[in-house]
């Protein structure tokens, strides 16, 4: 114990440390002692909830969301809120009064056809209902303008403090401490490695230390060294006088298309809004001593969209006002949660930013990472929400000031497939960006990277006309892009692709323990590979190029450039190897030169030999492009002959004007983002964090061709590998979906059928337009046979989408080119 008498005795250390005590800190604490771990200290700067939970609106809603993890998250939290009372004597004032979201206009129905789709594959029991439904089910709602309702039963409400209270009782009765008014000031720190926590009243040593801080994570997380990119912003809801009529068992009742949502309180009406652009506050720091507090609300700002909230309740307007509450909260850049071990510190880890869903997600956000820290590697598919996918810059002021704007607003925007965040834009510019705009490039935000997801055709101006689920403007234009990528030769933008040169004379032998194919040969070709952990499934899915014994040049994908850069410091920091990866991303164009002519480009610009014969698949070789050097290395990721080059920043203009003044008569074609994934997704080519993820076997996602089980020293997840061989023929694996309507469009989450039976949903799609009709990729669970190539083609396969049936082909073997022959010509 510490000596200070003048305050809280605290004990000398505890295995974690949790630092908040709100919904998120206290259920990590509940969690980690209901697994066994109640050697916990739970430390609030404050009281317990007063911070961002003591003002939230509570509700339990586990329709709306197309995350398999996220879906289960609500579920849980929903089956705990109305179980612990039992277990704790504390009601969590969870109200199972059901929720209704309505739809105004033809593309927020297609969405929400397509939600309540996946929502019902995940076990949700939502109902589609006629607009005198919802007028049923909240009588004083206005649904002249609606088009259907989306109702779910089960969902409804909880009081947050009740809830907070309730767990953090769970959490004593399981042994943990939880102590108020002991701010954390600062962290311990050995090496890489917190190992402790800095207080007024003496330290704690700590073997993990969890951030829940809330609004105030950013700042205790630069104490530490650790970038959390999130901001507080206003948040408002409107609490009527009493209203006739209204009562305690009504639904919460949602419209994103009026801003608003609407439950009982007090007998009169709460109005939540979620105005399109909304007002950071704080960007300089919240006050540490900001408690239970409230901000001046802003009428001006707020009243045209209260004025559309209140219309969709006509009688809202007609009554007083109790209270107009504006508080703060904290918002992401993507609108995902901030959860994880931070990159830049050992087992400190992050659970905050949780976007306005931190009630409704509190307890399954508490479960996942208790299951983290205690086994070392989450269970779930956290891609989506790793705090590794964010970057340092995003936590700068004039960003996070500029883009909260926007991300609040997302909450009830229409969520469009594809759409890209508009704001905080040109942070990162490929080396050859104004010659992509010259050529009408579309640009969307790629992880903070410029980069032209599409490009209009000479003398048309490259906008979007409108957003929507089915053909959009540019369709014609990407499909132009893909046929060339097919027929004849394609430039392609891929600078925002992670890079790292790895040196060191133990290089070689670092990175074959952690690969599980063969990266450590012949210098001078690229291998692609899986990282695996040592539960056999995926943490990284990338080329390894042995460029010499002591140098390698490691490339992944732009949502994974942190996870595989701390990935691979970490691992040689405890082999001790002899190895260093320096990130060069920036300091590289990289530059795609794909398609059946791509040789013959190549061959015009450069003295190297480029014959298939000299420079055969998989070779890496540095060749002349006029006066540039590039790395070429032949491999493709679209399915056709072709040549990736990476070529010095200073020297990339000059290379890319010399491949497009050959490219000419070959007929060259631009190419962007849209061709990269209809390309792609025809070959069945995966994409880690999209259609693969953590939670994936190496051979359940198809990748076994990529594992070489008999290297000598094996590697990471080797044993686990084996084992999963050892259990015999596979019965859940990752199938190529083709649905065989050419009109038909998926984008992510439809529901894929068998004879009718569920077995699964699309991770990832596009449109193929070499095949002729919309493709993805789908996780299919077989339940107790194996799944092999003759019970797919016993089974009927049908594809919902936003509630219309249609019929599909479903294959082990890539659709296109299956034996590989073009990418070989």
């Amino acid at each position: 114990m510490t000596s200070d008498t003048s305050g809280p005795q605290l004990p000398e250390r505890a295995r974690v440390v949790v630092v908040g005590g709100g919904v998120i800190g206290t259920s990590i604490a509940y969690h980690l002692a209901q697994a066994g771990c109640a050697d916990v200290v739970l430390l609030e700067r404050d009281k317990l909830t007063s911070g961002t939970t003591w003002h939230a609106a509570g509700l339990m809603v586990t329709f709306g969301s197309m995350s398999e993890t996220s879906t289960e998250m609500r579920k849980y939290t929903r089956d705990l809120y109305a179980r612990l009372e039992a277990e704790t004597g504390l009601a969590t004032g969870l109200k199972q009064v059901g929720f209704v979201q309505v739809a105004t206009d033809a593309d927020r129905l297609e969405e929400y056809r397509r939600v309540s789709a996946f929502n019902r594959l995940c076990g949700i029991d939502v109902h589609e209902v006629s607009p005198a439904e919802v007028k049923g089910l909240f009588p004083l709602a206005n649904v002249d303008d609606v088009l259907a309702g989306f109702y779910v039963a089960e969902d409804g409400r909880a009081n947050p403090v009740d809830v907070t209270m309730s767990l953090a009782k769970g959490a004593r009765l399981r042994g943990v401490r939880i102590i108020e008014n002991v701010p954390a000031t600062g962290f311990l720190k050995q090496g890489n490695t917190v190992t402790g926590v800095r207080t007024p009243y003496g330290d704690i040593k700590a073997e993990f230390v969890v951030n829940c801080a809330g609004m105030w994570a950013r700042q205790l997380g630069e104490k530490a060294g650790v970038s959390i990119p999130l901001q507080a912003a206003e948040h408002y809801y409107l609490i009527t006088e009493p209203i006739d009529g209204m009562h305690g068992d009504l639904p919460v009742l949602e419209d994103p298309s009026s801003y608003g949502y609407f439950r009982e309180e007090g007998a009169g009406l709460m109005i939540g809004l979620f105005e399109a652009l909304c007002a950071p506050w704080k960007v300089e720091g919240v006050p540490d001593t900001f408690s239970f507090g409230e901000l001046p609300p802003d009428w001006d700002r707020m009243a045209p969209y209260l004025e559309k909230a209140m219309a969709r309740i006509p009688i809202s307007t007609e009554v007083g006002v109790r209270k107009f509450f504006c508080g703060p909260e904290s918002f992401t850049p993507d609108l995902a949660p901030i959860l994880g071990e931070a990159p830049e510190l050992k087992n400190y880890f992050v659970a905050a930013g949780l976007n306005s869903i931190g009630i409704l997600t509190g307890g399954g956000i508490g479960r996942a990472m208790a299951h983290w820290i205690l086994n070392g590697r989450p269970d779930i598919d956290v891609t989506g929400m790793n705090i590794d996918r964010l970057h340092t810059y995003q936590a700068n002021p004039a960003y996070r000031a500029t883009r909260t704007v926007e991300s609040l607003g997302m909450v009830y925007a229409p969520h469009y497939p594809g759409k890209s965040m508009e704001t905080a834009r040109d942070a990162k510019l490929s080396p050859i960006h104004e010659r992509l705009r010259a050529e009408r490039g579309y640009f969307k935000d790629v992880s903070g990277w410029e980069s032209p997801d599409w490009y209009a055709p000479e003398g048309v101006a490259p906008k979007v006309e409108k957003l929507s689920w089915g053909r959009q403007n540019w369709f014609g234009y990407w499909a132009a892009e893909h046929r060339a990528a097919r027929e004849g030769v394609i430039l392609m933008d891929m600078s925002f692709m992670a890079k790292f040169l790895v040196q060191g004379r133990d290089a070689g032998t670092a990175l074959e323990r952690l690969s599980a194919n063969r990266v450590d040969g012949e210098p001078g070709m690229i291998t692609y590979t899986q990282w695996l952990n040592e539960g056999g499934t995926l943490e990284a899915d990338l080329t390894v190029t042995k460029l010499a014994d002591d140098r390698f040049w490691v490339v992944a994908s732009d949502t994974a450039h942190r996870h595989v850069e701390t990935r691979m410091r970490r691992h040689f920091e405890a082999t001790g190897a002899h190895a260093f990866a320096t990130d060069v991303t920036g300091a590289y164009a990289q530059i795609n030169i794909q398609g059946p002519r791509s040789r013959e480009l190549l061959a015009a610009v450069t003295t190297a030999d480029m014959s298939n014969e000299a420079f055969a698949f998989r070779t890496a070789r540095e060749i002349d492009l006029g006066f540039a050097r590039a790395l070429c290395i032949r491999i493709t990721y679209l399915g056709e002959l072709g040549y990736e080059l990476y070529i010095p920043a200073e020297q990339a203009v000059h290379a890319y004007d010399r491949l497009v003044a050959a490219g000419r008569p070959l007929g060259l074609r631009h190419a962007g983002l849209k061709a990269l994934s209809s390309l792609r997704m025809e070959k069945g080519y995966r994409d880690y964090g999209h259609d693969i993820d953590n939670t994936d076997s190496v051979l359940e996602a198809g990748l076994g061709f990529a594992v070489a089980l008999d290297k000598p020293g094996g590697f990471i997840g080797r044993d686990a590998v084996l084992a999963k061989k050892a259990e015999g023929p596979l019965r859940r694996r990752l199938l190529q979906i083709l649905v065989t309507d050419p009109d038909a469009m998926m984008f992510h989450a439809e529901v894929v059928r068998r004879d009718g039976v569920p077995v699964g949903y699309i991770r990832a799609a596009s449109y193929g337009h070499t095949l002729g009709g919309a493709v993805g990729l789908a996780m299919i669970d077989a339940g107790d046979v194996p799944l092999d190539q003759g019970w797919i083609d016993a089974g009927t396969w049908t594809v919902e989408v936003a509630e219309r049936t249609y019929p599909a082909t479903a294959a082990l073997r890539p659709l296109y080119d299956p034996k590989n022959e073009r990418v070989r010509m």
